[in-house]
Formats: C-alpha cells, structure tokens, sequence
C-alpha cells in the first residue's frame, strides 16, 4: 500500500500564519503513524504565480496546486483538510500583484478593462484567480456542518456576549420589490444529455456569444435569471430615503468575494447612487482617473491622492454624508466606512454580526446604532429579514440553552449560483439573452437594457441525490428533524422540490423527521425549537448554507470557526473544512503590529480530528484511529482547560494554544493502552512539554509585543515566518525529538 497522506492546504492571513506554527507539530506527531502530510499552496499569491508560470523564472515557478487538487477530490484517496483562504476581490487581487511585482515576479497587471486580445487573455487568466477560486473546484461533495458536542458544551458554560433586542428597534432589511433575480428567475429540468450556449441578441440586431458550447446533461436543473440595475437604482434610492427619514444608519451586505462578477456591480450601484452629486459633479474627471464606483470609497481616494481636485472631491463626499443617511462604519477608528470597499461588507459575516449586536452596527463615533440593511435580491433577503423580525418579537436567543442548527449544503460539482461565474455577464446593450441548445432551441432567456446582470446556474443531478441522502441519514443518525430549506414561489426551488420528494422515496424514513418549508417559516421554526433547547438540521442550496453556517454558529458559539465542517467526497474521499468565518485580515494585521495572532486554531484541530479518523478508516491504519482518538480527547482538556487565543496582548496567542494542544495530545496519546509503540514514543514527549511548560510559555509569551517583519502580506517569506511562529526553542526542541 503506498504511505498514507493528507493534504494540508496553506492559504492566507491569519489561517496562513497559523499553519506556520502548528504544521511542524502535526507533521511531527503523525509520523509514526506512517502518515506523510502534504502541503499544497492555494493562497491568493500562489495562485497568480501558478496561472503566469511564461512570467517567471525557471526559480520562481510554483505548480498548479489547486487544479491538482481538484482533480485529487475526485480520487478515492483523497484526504484534504482546507484552510480559509482569501476569495479576492479586484482591489485585493490588485494589492497582491503589486506586492509580488515589488518581490521581483514580472507577472502582469490586471486589466479591468481589457483594450486588446493580449489583455483579454490575462484577465481571462485572472478570472480564474478571482472571488470564490478555490471551493467550486474542491467540493466534489456536499456539506455536513455541525459544532462538535465538546464545542457547543463549551458555549453552554461559557456563553458569549448578546447585543439586546427590542420590539421597538428599527433595524429592518430593504430589499428590491421587483426587477431582482427572484422576480425574473426561470427553471427547468433538462430531459436528455446535449449542449448549451449563451448567445445576446441585441435590439439593434447584432449578436454576441456569451459562452460558447457546453454539456448539459438529463436530469439537471439550469436556471436563468436578470437583475435590473434601473429597478436596483430605484430600490436603493428608496432606502437612502428611508433610512435618512428613520434616521437610523445604512449599510449594504453582499457577497463580492464569491459572486465575483454580479455582487461588485450591484455594490458599485449603491455606492454611485448614494454619491450621485458627487459622481454627476465630477464625471469628466473620474472618467480620466478610470474611476470605477465597483471598486468603492477606498479606491477612489487612493485614484484622487494628488489631484489638483483632492480636496474638493472629499469636501463633496463628506457633504454627501452630511446631508444623507449616516453610513454604517467597517472601522470607526480609521474611517473605513460600510462603502468602501466590496469584500469588507461580506454578508453572512457582517449580518450574522448585526443579529448577534441586537440589530445594530457602528457609526462613525464608535456607538451602535439601529441599521437599515441593504440585501437587494429577494432570494436570501427573506432569510436575515424574517430573523431580525424574530429578534423584534422574542428578543435575542440565549446561547446557555439554545439548541444546534447543523446544516447539510448542496454544493458538489459547482452546484447553484457559487458555479455560475462564467455564465454570468453585464448586458453589453439593450437586448435578450438566450440560453440555447445546439439545436438552436431556446431553453431560457432574458430581456434586459444595457448593464443589467444575467446569470444562469447549473446545478447537476447526481449531487442532488447525494444531498438528499446525506440530510436523510444525518437526521437518522442524530434522531434529529430536518427541514429542507425550498422556497415553492422561487423557480429554482420549484424545480428542486419536485426532485427532493422524489429522492425521498429512495430511503427508508421510518422514524425520521423529514419536512421541506419555505424559508421564512424555516426560520421561525428552527428560531421556535432552538429557544425551546432543541436541535434542527437546515437542509439548504449553496449560497444558503454560508449564510446560514455563519449566522447559527455566531449565535450559539459566538463564532462560525469552531464549526466541524466535513464534506464526503462523492467518489469516497474526504474534504475536511476548518470552520468558516474567512481567513481574519484584522489579525494578521494585529500580528504584524504587535507580535500577537489570535487566530484560534480550534477548526483545525477538529478537522485534523475528522482526517484522521477518515483514513484509519479507508485505509485500516490503526495508528490513526489512535491518533484521531487521542485529538478527540486533547480537543476536550484544550476546552475545557480554556487554552483558547485570548483577546489581549501578554495572554496566550496563537501560538501558546498550538503548545497546549500538542501537551494534552501527547499525554493522550502516552496515556493510551492501544498500541504500546506509540504510548512509548509520546511518554518523553508529555513529560518534557509537562516539566518545562512554564518555561516554553516564557519564550513564547516573550516574542509578543514586537513589530513583526514577515517579508509580506500575500506572499510572505517562510525563514522569516518560521522564525516568527517558532519563537520558542524548548518546544521546537521537543516536537523536533520526534522525528
């Protein structure tokens, strides 16, 4: 049998920083298990590098690791433990080019606006690094979610702090009312294999492909759908209106990170509509500085710096603000407001955050305030709107007795609106989109004016039936309900209903608790058995279970990063997620700063937990079923012993808590009677962690509190790295004893 391996993905920020410090330790202690772990680069940076491979040096060429682990995930051995990683908009993808340019790697600049076919091709090469890059290529399996019992006992005893809701609050989400993609959505069931193409027809006669020919096959379900940015115009207008009426704070949720191509749009309409004296006013000028309101405030001010009309521009936009609605603040102490930039108002995070605050953001003082919340399309602006009306009528949950809502998520094989970036497109003109067979039949379209967003979403058969599957015997296996989260009125959802309750009928359902409900009465049905202490299994589409696996684990854990996230690959591998929550850019700043990560690495340790007894499994490897179990204990003591990042400097940081995992790991594992070999060989290892323990946390308390110099920010150097997360050369003595 060839040596067992994992895969263990290094990405960005602070999950980057991390790995530095604990990957010496699992690689260290699974050793003698025979276990060799792989470390494949997925970052941000890596995967510039990896697409530009005729820039570089024969020295600087790195291999395509993410489209070598897509194809791994198809593999039956495949055993992936995936790290957050940076989902880029166009200014961080911007940022990291600059920051490789400067490091002496000629790759290209991004051309937002490509003026001939050399830049057409390298944006073309950079869509593939854009927004949600990484996840549609891994997740060829659908999604088990859940807080691990030690986690969420954890919660129970030491519960975070809830913001107050009142019946009273003016907090409210405005959506559009028509013109969204919920109004104009279209669905069907494809009945036979074929292709398909994306063809506009303008009313001028001229027509352009879109996409070129691709498979369809029977069984899936495609969907096409157009957003109005008039109607979108509109609708924001109403809400500047209303929050300046209410006087009460506005803020925009989006998703720009992952819906590459339609959420920047979207966000640039509020900006510019907000703005719109500013933008009328100075039109000439911010067409000559390429001015792209997509990009947000921050852009616009760093594209300003210098010009004669600096001054006048900002004195404009402050007026704006003035006389407007009081935007809602990302970071009151530096000024970075809610319209700054795109991927700083990520949605599941950002509401998740305003739920858990009692219905309120920061403005610009620093104090909370009530928010009107901008979630345009009606698809998921039904979610947040029916739970901050639940918080009105019932006031805020309670995390002491709250019960768990673990989710299971369609989303192999690029399924809904996370796989639709390439058949998503700006209408180049008035006109109609069609999406049409190689027959030349129409299967779906959409009639639209110039700029509007066309989508159309795939979303495959096989993985439907796999999803169904794994809800059934989740909610089996827990003796817990689960509720399919579908939406009748939506034509997505219509479809996928039909194909839910046949499915269904393939499993034995005696003793389950099985419902499909429209999500606002999901919502207030789960609300209603949580408060009550029970748990519900949410059964959701993709887009739906981030915004769900954020919102429910911040609630009860007070963080979507301790969440087990586990996705059995639909060919018998397994990907291995650690938690969510994104990769923390405030924390590798901190780090930097001042020498202090407070990342914590609980997700890692759990997802480490579940790969390791995922392949004693598929691969009859006692040693790690004695390693998992022995996680699984050290996990415990690490929670219950609160060996947790603290908040504050001159406490354990990141990197104290990797130390105390590996001492209560070690003494499991010395501790065990299985297998005397591994017993003998981790004895030495405990008692020295055990005996110089007061002296390891020295040295390592001891490298707090200086500016960090790492070599850079997406694309660091790794000595200096090493050096900065090693600070401590008792343990890094001990842990190197193993090998």
């Amino acid at each position: 049998m060839s040596q067992a391996k994992i895969y263990y993905t290094l990405t960005d920020e602070a999950p980057m920083l991390a790995t530095h410090s604990f990957l010496p330790i699992v690689k260290a202690f699974t050793q003698p298990a025979g276990i060799e772990i792989a470390v494949p680069d997925i970052s941000l940076a890596g995967r510039i590098l990896a697409v530009f491979p005729e820039n570089l040096t024969e020295e600087q060429r790195i291999p395509d690791d993410l489209t070598a682990l897509g194809e791994l995930a198809k593999q039956p051995e495949a055993n992936i433990i995936k790290l957050p990683n940076i989902s880029a908009s166009v200014p961080q993808l911007e940022e990291a080019i600059a920051e490789l340019q400067q490091q002496g790697y000629a790759v290209p600049n991004y051309p937002s606006e490509p003026k001939n076919e050399e830049e057409n091709a390298t944006q073309k090469k950079y869509s593939k690094v854009l927004g949600s890059a990484v996840n549609p290529v891994l997740r060829e399996g659908n999604s088990d979610r859940r807080a691990p019992k030690s986690v969420k006992d954890y919660a129970k005893a030491n519960p975070h702090r809830m913001g107050e809701w009142k019946a009273d609050s003016k907090t409210e989400v405005a959506h559009m009312e028509s013109g969204d993609f919920y109004d104009t959505e279209n669905s069907v069931t494809v009945d036979h294999d074929g292709r398909f193409r994306i063809v506009f027809y303008g009313n001028d006669g001229k027509s352009t492909v879109l996409k070129d020919f691709a498979p369809l096959k029977a069984g899936e379900i495609i969907d096409s759908s157009l957003m109005s940015l008039r109607s979108l115009r509109t609708s924001v207008q109403e809400a500047i209106e209303k929050a300046k009426k209410n006087d009460i704070l506005l803020s925009a949720h989006l998703k720009a990170t992952m819906m590459k191509i339609s959420d920047p749009v979207i966000f640039g309409v509020i900006v510019e509509t907000y703005f719109k004296e500013v933008f009328e006013k100075y039109q000439e000028t911010f067409r000559k500085l390429d001015i792209n309101p997509n990009f947000g405030l921050a852009t616009l001010y760093e594209k300003i710096s210098g010009h004669p009309q600096e001054n006048e521009i900002k004195a404009d936009i402050e007026k704006a603000i003035e006389q407007g609605p009081r935007i809602a603040m990302v970071n009151s102490d530096q000024g970075i407001t809610n319209f700054h930039v795109s991927s700083d108002i990520i949605v599941d995070a950002s509401m998740a955050a305003l739920v858990r605050g009692g219905g309120k953001m920061w403005n610009k003082d620093g104090k909370e305030e009530d928010t009107l919340c901008i979630i345009p399309d009606r698809t998921y602006a039904g979610f947040y709107s029916a739970i901050v009306a639940d918080m009105k009528q019932n006031g805020a949950i309670d995390p002491q007795t709250f019960g768990s809502v673990p989710n299971v998520g369609l989303m192999a094989q690029k399924a809904e609106e996370y796989g639709s970036h390439d058949k998503t497109f700006q209408l180049p003109a008035d006109g109609t989109v069609k999406v049409e067979n190689e027959n030349g039949e129409t299967l779906l379209q959409q009639k639209g004016e110039k700029g509007d967003i066309f989508r159309m979403c795939q979303t495959k058969d096989a993985p439907i039936q796999d999803w169904v599957k794994l809800a059934v015997n989740r909610a089996k296996l827990s003796n817990t309900p689960a509720i399919f989260w579908l939406d009748k009125e939506r034509a997505h959802d219509a479809q996928l209903i039909i194909k839910v309750e046949k499915y269904l009928k393939n499993h034995d359902l005696a003793g389950a608790d099985i419902r499909i409900m429209d999500v606002k009465d999901a919502v207030k049905e789960t609300l209603r058995r949580g408060r009550e202490g029970q748990d519900t299994i949410s059964v959701s589409g993709n887009v739906l279970r981030d915004y769900l696996t954020d919102m429910f684990p911040i609630l009860e854990l007070g963080t979507s990063a301790k969440m087990l996230s586990i996705v059995p690959l639909m060919n018998g591998g397994g990907l291995f997620e650690t938690g969510a929550g994104g990769s923390a850019p405030k924390h590798i700043e901190q780090f930097i700063e001042e020498g202090y990560l407070r990342w914590d690495s609980l997700g890692e340790f759990l997802a480490l937990q579940a790969s390791l007894e995922h392949l004693a499994q598929t691969q009859d490897n006692e040693k790690a079923m004695i390693l998992a179990q022995a996680l699984d204990a050290a996990n415990a003591e690490f929670l219950k012993e609160d060996k947790s990042p603290s908040r504050k400097l001159g406490g354990i940081d990141n990197r104290g808590s990797h130390f105390y995992l590996a001492m209560y790991w070690a003494e499991a594992l010395s501790q065990q009677t299985q297998n005397h070999d591994l017993a003998e060989k981790f004895k030495p290892v405990a008692e020295a962690m055990r005996a110089r323990e007061a002296q390891i946390n020295e040295e390592l308390i001891g490298a707090q509190g200086k500016a960090q110099e790492i070599g850079g920010y997406y694309h660091p150097d790794s000595s200096k790295l090493n050096t900065a997360m090693r600070p401590s050369n008792t343990l890094n003595g001990i842990i190197s004893s193993l090998q």
